[in-house]
């Protein structure tokens, strides 16, 4: 894992105090992870900025560079901009283990941390679901948008003719799930 060592930071060297190392990320770093027949092209700077205390190291990710996506439209290539801070917690303590998505426990004779997961995951959350280009956008409409879900709003007149009787079937329609019911009892005794 010799490209895994290129992404550590030696933290028990560090003397208490401010520190910052900076991070190419390319296309080798997303082949390590195989993502790279939808991510290509990428050039992005990470700057890790450390506060090192006796209790607790603070990290500070800045990401700074541009990504080359597909559209998911018109299959064309564009550099999608990422531009991102994130924050992660490293404290002390006796076991090593991730205690929350932020903040990690790390024992006081932790030689090192690796930062190339905590990169390559806050790098995919800065990549939007639905990747438009940029020319595209002006284009498309709210319905556009619409599309991947519904809307879920039903007022109280839809309810009083979706629970009543149709009129073509005269039969009554019955709600498609009946937890529903029960909580439209609670909201009609308010």
């Amino acid at each position: 894992m010799k490209f895994l060592r290129t992404y550590n930071i030696d933290v028990i060297k560090l003397k208490e105090g401010r520190h910052s190392f900076s991070f190419e990320v390319g296309d080798e770093f997303f082949k390590f992870y195989e993502a790279e027949e939808w991510v290509k092209g990428s050039k992005i700077t990470v700057t890790v900025n450390l506060n090192k205390t006796s209790s607790v190291i603070e990290a500070v990710f800045v990401f700074s560079g541009t990504v080359k996506l597909t559209c998911d439209r018109s299959l064309e290539e564009f550099d999608h901009p990422i531009e991102l801070t994130e924050k992660v917690i490293y404290k002390f303590g006796a076991v090593e283990q991730e205690i929350s998505e932020d903040v990690f426990m790390i024992t006081k004779d932790t030689s090192s941390i690796n930062v190339a997961q905590l990169i390559y995951e806050y790098i995919m959350l800065g990549i939007p679901a639905k990747k438009i280009h940029p020319d595209y956008i002006d284009e498309m409409d709210e319905e556009d948008f619409d599309e991947e879900g519904s809307l879920v709003y039903v007022s109280d007149e839809d309810k009083e003719l979706d629970l009543g009787e149709s009129e073509e079937e005269n039969t009554p329609v019955q709600p498609a799930d009946p937890r529903w019911e029960i909580l439209n009892k609670l909201k009609k005794k308010d």
